[in-house]
C-alpha cells in the first residue's frame, strides 16, 4: 500500500475491514488500526528517540519505505506498507470488500478524519470460467476536487 500524508500528525489509527460474502453493516473483520494492521503496533516511530519513523521488513508485513519531508509528524509524509495473507488467509466464497479509513489524531487527542493519498493492489486465486468483472468508474468519478 502507497500512503501520502497531507496532514501533520499521527495518521495510523484508520480500521480496516473485511466485508466478506453477504456483509452489509458490519463486516467479519474488523481490525484496531493501520499500524496493528502492517505489524507495527503503536506506531512506527522509533521507540527510543521518538523522532523519526523506523522502516522493517518481515515475511508477511512491513514497513519497507519511508520518505521523509523534514521531521516527524509533518505533512507530506509517504509510506510503502505490504501485508501477505499467507498464514492467514482471508477466505470467502462469492464476494469481498476491504476497506481502510484514513484515521488520524488531532489536538487534545481527538480524531481527525484525513484526506491522504491512498493506493493499494490485492491479489487473489480464483476457479475460471467466471462472469464479466464490472468496469472502472470513469477518471471523472475517481478525480477529488
Amino acid at each position: 500500500m502507497a500512503w501520502g500524508v497531507n496532514n501533520t500528525g499521527w495518521w495510523g489509527e484508520g480500521e480496516i475491514k473485511f466485508y466478506l460474502d453477504g456483509d452489509d453493516n458490519y463486516p467479519t473483520i474488523c481490525g484496531t488500526g493501520t499500524e496493528d494492521y502492517f505489524c507495527g503496533s503503536y506506531d512506527f516511530e522509533d521507540p527510543v528517540t521518538h523522532d523519526r519513523y523506523v522502516e522493517f521488513t518481515t515475511p508477511y508485513a512491513g514497513l519497507a519505505q519511508v520518505i521523509t519531508p523534514n521531521s516527524l509528524y509533518d505533512s507530506q509524509f509517504r509510506f510503502g506498507l505490504y501485508r501477505f495473507h499467507i498464514t492467514d488467509p482471508i477466505r470467502f466464497n462469492s464476494d469481498i470488500s476491504v476497506t481502510i479509513q484514513a484515521l488520524g489524531w488531532r489536538s487534545g487527542r481527538r480524531y481527525l478524519p484525513l484526506q491522504d493519498d491512498i493506493s493499494s493492489v490485492a491479489f487473489w486465486y480464483q476457479t475460471l470460467p467466471t462472469v464479466k468483472f464490472k468496469g472502472l468508474p470513469s477518471k471523472d468519478y475517481l478525480e477529488i476536487i
